[in-house]
């Protein structure tokens, strides 16, 4: 997908139109969800999806750490978005939400439709949150 040379959520609107309209009812309400947690979280597209950050100061660190960011949407598997928390192993989630534990860190979390992405809105709030309590300003 050729990048658009808008704002950040404009070339993330732009993504979000060109998906099949089923699909594209879930992300917005995930991106809706993901947003309305903190003003502090900003978006982008990032590795080719829509993507989410930490907007505000940081204490210096490698940007190969990646603290910045939040949550990247991987929209590209059949039937199943992955909400990929780059840092996610920081995150304490005691509902089970966020799966997997992957030796650099990541942890995710499945998404099936829009029905799984209501029932498990609490749940994303939640972990957001709690990533966002955990930031080093």
């Amino acid at each position: 997908m050729a990048k658009s040379k808008g704002t950040n959520e404009e070339q993330v609107t732009e993504y979000i139109q060109q998906l099949n309209p089923t699909l594209a009812t879930t992300i917005t309400f995930l991106r809706q969800t993901v947003l309305a947690v903190d003003k502090e979280i900003g978006e982008h597209i990032k590795w080719n999806s829509p993507s989410f950050y930490y907007s505000g100061e940081m204490k210096p660190f490698d940007p190969k750490e990646y603290k910045r960011d939040i949550l990247v949407l991987n929209i590209h598997r059949k039937g199943t978005i992955l909400l990929v928390f780059p840092t996610g192993a920081k995150i304490n989630d005691s509902s089970g939400f966020l799966e997997e534990n992957y030796t650099d860190g990541r942890k995710i979390a499945q998404i099936k439709d829009l029905q799984d992405a209501k029932s498990r809105q609490k749940d994303l709030e939640n972990v957001l949150k709690d990533w966002l309590s955990q930031v080093e300003k």
